[in-house]
């Protein structure tokens, strides 16, 4: 689905469902504050970040439940927490390490002096490709949890190659929205903007009949 599309679609989607994505949104956010709050206490507490990667599977799977049948309900939110427990896992493993080694990276770049600049700029360029990664890996990741992660992760990967333009302006209209539900005083961010990035993410990556899809 196009940008537009897909971002519309899911303008709908969220005002259908809005209370259960509210619901959701809220949960995740409680869960991520707790975490900051118990991080400003002892920086022990960030390996708990691993743990935010089954709440988040079972949001996308509630996206991905809307998108292929048009429905939900709070059972729904149980149910992908059950069966995609060790997907989000994994995804949230991921993108702690690279997060890291990227920072790591960075940081020992930028303080090498003027020749180290250039790399860090690239380790950083990586970085952001990663964040638009996401935008394809999460939705694929979540509605094939059957599949071997790498082989998703090398269809995340041609899906990015085959729309790359696209994928960086949507996760940068996804930013966007969330850093503007941030700035609004915080509340839309809390309770309804992630959730609505999930949705217009799920809305871009999966095809529009999964059916046709699957025998093509």
């Amino acid at each position: 689905m196009r940008i537009g599309d897909a971002m519309r679609t899911a303008v709908r989607d969220f005002y259908e469902q809005s209370w259960r994505f509210v619901v959701l949104n809220s949960l995740l956010s409680v869960a991520v504050l707790s975490l900051l709050v118990a991080a400003s206490y002892t920086r022990s507490a960030l390996a708990l970040a691993l743990l935010l990667g089954p709440l988040a599977a079972a949001l996308m799977h509630c996206a991905v439940r809307v998108v292929h049948e048009e429905e939900l309900s709070l059972r729904c939110a149980v149910e992908g927490l059950r069966l995609q427990w060790r997907r989000g896992l994994e995804l949230s493993l991921i993108a702690i390490l690279v997060f890291l080694a990227g920072t790591i990276a960075i940081r020992s770049y930028a303080g090498a002096g003027s020749f180290g600049w250039p790399l860090a700029f690239l380790v950083a360029y990586v970085l952001a490709l990663f964040v638009v990664f996401q935008v394809q890996l999460w939705p694929i990741a979540i509605d094939e949890r059957e599949r071997p992660l790498r082989e998703v992760l090398r269809k995340s990967g041609f899906a990015l190659a085959r729309r790359p333009l696209s994928s960086i302006v949507l996760a940068f209209f996804l930013l966007l929205v969330n850093a503007l539900g941030a700035a609004a005083a915080v509340l839309p961010l809390l309770t309804l903007t992630v959730a609505y990035s999930f949705l217009a993410a799920a809305r871009f990556a999966l095809p529009d009949d999964p059916i046709l899809e699957a025998g093509s």
